[in-house]
């Protein structure tokens, strides 16, 4: 009874001496023992350690031991999980392709990505900071860059007049910014498209693509080809407010060929699409959406108009 009372002992000393060594999962990386440099902020080896362990409980089921979105869970996932390794953020408020700050990997973990498999996390706030800088460690990139600057939105000019908001977005939306012309669907006739390019840039498009009210699947950063969603059929991933919304158009989406319109368009002009889509997104489901798509397929053949002067030298 004795001997195996010691026997118990020394394995339970054992096991609590392993459980505070540091466990490096293959394919992670190795154990941090100084400080490293991740944005421009010096991040210290019990930080990363930490993060490590939260992101083992937490991220790696999906995102995978080495962060490249390969993990057990991730099979058959659509999207399938981010590859951290890259750098590249689909959803932040910077520019582009520039690197995210803290506040937006805030945003996703705690708020999820709407229509994909990243559900919203309650991480504890004390876990929450070392958690972040670990997932950075993934990429060589934070060592040498640093994130952009925020983009703040600015105020809505169109409060209270929502309505004269959502007739100005459609026409910037197909007519000045041309969403449809080359990714998203159209939502407008082939008249109303041509009148709106006329209407804001002095000219007509001449030709439209056939699948005008399709989406169209373009390039990426990612490895694969992404499909812009369809505003009345779709989640949106970074969320469906106008705050959301805004954050989506001003930024753009990383890694995508979804451009940043802040500084492009004029704030009254971005904030009017951003509530023409926002009127999109509530039709999601609904009948009228069907009917919508009905009557754009169904409208009746259309040709734009010759350029002037095409009639007279057709005669001469």
């Amino acid at each position: 009874m004795k001997r195996a009372t010691l026997l118990l002992l020394a394995v339970s000393s054992l096991l609590a001496a392993s459980c505070k060594r540091p466990v490096t999962l293959p394919g992670a990386p190795p154990p941090f023992t100084a400080a490293i440099t991740l944005g421009g902020r010096v991040v210290q080896p019990a930080a990363l350690e930490h993060g490590r362990v939260v992101f083992t409980h937490f991220c790696r089921p999906c995102h995978g031991d080495a962060g490249d979105g390969k993990g057990t869970a991730a099979a058959g996932l659509q999207p399938p999980p981010r590859d951290l390794r890259l750098g590249v953020y689909k959803f932040a408020a910077v520019a582009a392709g520039q690197l995210p700050n803290d506040a937006d990997f805030v945003r996703t973990l705690r708020h999820g990505l709407h229509g994909t498999a990243m559900q919203a996390w309650d991480v504890p706030e004390a876990e929450l900071d070392d958690l972040i800088q670990y997932m950075k460690s993934f990429a060589p990139r934070w060592r040498d860059d640093k994130p952009g600057d925020p983009l703040v939105a600015s105020d809505d000019p169109w409060v209270g007049r929502e309505a004269d908001a959502v007739a100005r977005g459609t026409r910037v939306y197909h007519g000045l910014a041309q969403c449809a012309v080359a990714c998203h669907p159209a939502y407008a006739t082939r008249a109303e498209i041509y009148a709106f390019a006329k209407e804001l840039t002095g000219n007509g498009p001449t030709e439209l693509r056939p699948d005008l009210y399709l989406p169209v699947a373009k390039e990426s950063d990612y490895g694969f080809k992404i499909l812009p969603p369809d505003f009345t059929f779709n989640d949106l991933r970074g969320g469906d407010g106008l705050g959301d919304i805004y954050r989506a158009i001003a930024s753009g989406i990383g890694g995508t060929a979804m451009p940043t319109w802040k500084g492009v368009l004029p704030e009254s002009d971005l904030w009017a699409m951003v509530h023409y889509v926002r009127g999109l997104v509530a039709l999601r489901g609904t009948p009228a959406a069907d009917a919508l798509r009905r009557s754009l397929l169904d409208q009746p053949a259309w040709s734009p108009p010759p350029p002037p002067g095409a009639d007279a030298g057709a005669s001469d």
